[in-house]
């Protein structure tokens, strides 16, 4: 914080408490802020006094200033001060090496309370040991702590990085509209009446995606905005109703024009932010292949597990559940674990158990013996050459443990993946310290919703199919690629973006695939589709969740600790006490009339 020493000067401090030391010895400063911790030792009163920067011992000592030390008498916690005196050094054995001021001390000439306080509900200290809903309703206290001053002074850095690099790479920043309408993302719109338009509303914008694009009609050719985006969909440690995306969009680009961007930019990030190198190239892997080797389409990479396919070894097997599952047009798949004694038997049971909850039928296990010989309640029932073959496929040690799920393929993979994640936590196989990215590419279109017996975006309708498979638009909408891509950063996806549409013709027989009623689509988005018929260049573009991605880079556990003012899991700000009940004149110059609703 030296470097800032003359930028916080003020005209009530001369310096940030977190940066006097020991080169201040002897010269008058005066600080200001609140008091962490107050000690009366009789003689002699200390206080530590912390903002942002950090802390600074103040002592309070009648005998260089009377007056200071009766006026210390009254602090306590969480009070704000404002010291005027002199730097002097510590005593060797009085040092404190945990606080960056540890070195100094400060004799308190003069002792200003700018500001009382009551009694905090918690000490800053002891916040690990608080429930968060406390911490949330009492945010203004929470948000003091060096935890999230930390995680807030992070993100800022984070988005400063954004705008300089995306600037210097010729991006526009351009604002798009929140009060706008709805429009086919996904989940659910936050609504808002419009008193000047009775009956109708406004909708919340689930991302500006429509607009950017519309901008690269418009010729600006790059845009970028930090965007706040609105969805009411269920939470989750890494999803609020309200967040912030990286939004950007280039026109006459491919696929790998916007990768490399973005690739650009996490490298920044890291080393500006983090002073870590990434390096670049990042991995990537096709949809297929990360589903078919990981069981998932965010796959972390910081550890092994992968999934084998041993279908072929049982082709012609007699046990009944490989049998049917593969005359079925099934598969049988497996992960090896080389120490097979890390998981007891009731571990096998909860893993057996993990595999009935995800949708498989069950899961089998196989082990080997000192002699290599395979236990499992199916080894009488496999012949010798398919034991052979699986020991030299899977290349087999002695105690060796093989997690068999045999299903269709695609339940078979992300069961397995759901208990590979299990297994790389449970047996602590993830390196925490490492930063794995990777691309994930070549996505389906669309995907079946068995239960509304319909097609869905597997990223969002204005996705462009793959030139390769688009022949099956009509035939076969299952076997349509897409042109788009995700950014997975240690399991977790922290962007998704593609190339669009262009063509009209295409984007009407997408949405007519989607069941997408076509008068509806002209009432909620025709502005859109009006101006694909004004030249539209080919775009893409990607967004990056900003919240996520500081959560992963601070590792923290949740997006709520890189949001200032958060909603809990049901969508409350404990603080504000929000949502909240209106006034009927509110109500009546809305035009709207509430129904009665029971719990």
């Amino acid at each position: 914080m030296a470097d800032f020493k003359d930028i916080f000067k003020t005209s009530l401090r001369t310096n940030l408490c977190g940066v006097v030391n020991k080169d201040y010895s002897e010269k008058e400063v005066t600080v200001c802020g609140w008091v962490s911790r107050r000690r009366d030792h009789g003689k002699l009163i200390f206080a530590d006094l912390r903002d942002f920067s950090g802390i600074v011992q103040v002592v309070f000592n009648p005998s260089f200033n009377e007056k200071s030390y009766e006026i210390a008498k009254e602090l306590r916690s969480e009070f704000v001060i404002q010291v005027i005196g002199t730097v002097k050094k510590r005593t060797n054995d009085t040092i404190n090496n945990e606080i960056g001021t540890g070195e100094i001390e400060i004799f308190a000439k003069e002792l200003i309370i700018l500001s009382e306080a009551r009694t905090p509900p918690f000490m800053l200290d002891d916040r690990d040991a608080i429930d968060e809903l406390t911490r949330l309703k009492y945010r203004y206290i929470d948000l003091r702590t060096s935890d999230m001053q930390r995680n807030l002074r992070l993100k800022s850095a984070v988005m400063n990085t954004t705008r300089n690099y995306l600037v210097s790479n010729g991006f526009v920043e351009v604002e798009t509209p929140i009060l706008a309408k709805s429009t086919p993302e996904g989940a659910r719109d936050f609504l808002v009446p419009s008193r000047l338009n009775p009956n109708k509303f406004y909708a919340l914008p689930q991302s500006p995606q429509l607009f950017k694009q519309i901008l690269m009609f418009a010729g600006y050719d790059r845009i970028f905005q930090i965007a706040r985006c609105f969805r009411d969909e269920d939470l989750r440690s890494d999803r609020q109703p309200e967040f912030t995306q990286i939004d950007l969009e280039m026109t006459f680009v491919k696929q790998e024009d916007v990768m490399n961007l973005t690739e650009g930019l996490i490298k920044d990030i890291f080393n500006k932010v983090l002073n870590t190198e990434i390096k670049l190239p990042l991995d990537k892997i096709t949809f297929f292949d990360a589903i078919s080797n990981y069981g998932s389409d965010k796959p972390d990479l910081r550890f092994g597990l992968k999934i084998n396919d041993i279908s072929e070894i049982f082709k012609d097997c007699e046990v009944k559940i490989f049998k049917d599952t593969l005359n079925n047009g099934g598969v049988v798949k497996c992960i090896k674990l080389e120490d097979g004694s890390l998981l007891s038997r009731k571990d096998l049971d909860d893993v057996v158990l993990m595999a009935k909850n995800n949708g498989a039928g069950g899961l089998l296990w196989i082990k080997t013996d000192e002699n290599l010989q395979l236990q499992s309640p199916i080894a009488k029932f496999l012949s010798d050459i398919e034991k052979e073959k699986l020991i030299n496929s899977l290349n087999l040690r002695v105690n060796n443990l093989v997690l068999v799920v045999s299903d269709k393929f695609i339940t078979a993979c992300t069961v397995l993946g759901t208990i590979r994640n299990h297994l790389g936590a449970k047996l602590n196989l993830i390196d925490k310290n490492e930063y794995k990215f990777l691309w994930v590419y070549d996505f389906p279109l669309f995907e079946l919703d068995e239960k509304e017996n319909r097609y869905k975006s597997v990223h969002h309708p204005f996705t462009i199919p793959d030139s390769k498979t688009i022949g099956y638009l009509k035939s076969d909408p299952l076997k349509v690629n897409s042109i788009s891509y995700d950014i997975v950063l240690n399991g977790t996806e922290i962007g998704g973006g593609s190339i669009r549409i262009n063509d009209l013709k295409i984007q009407t027989q997408i949405l007519e695939i989607l069941k997408v009623d076509l008068k509806k689509a002209r009432d909620n988005f025709g502005f859109f589709l009006n101006a694909m018929e004004y030249g539209t260049p080919p775009h893409g573009g990607i967004a990056l969740g900003l919240d996520r991605l500081v959560m992963l880079l601070g590792k923290l556990k949740s997006i709520r600790e890189v949001i200032a003012f958060p909603k809990t899991q049901s969508a409350m700000d404990m603080m504000a006490q929000s949502p909240a009940n209106i006034s009927e004149n509110q109500l009546k110059e809305l035009y709207v009339k509430l129904i009665k609703y029971e719990e």
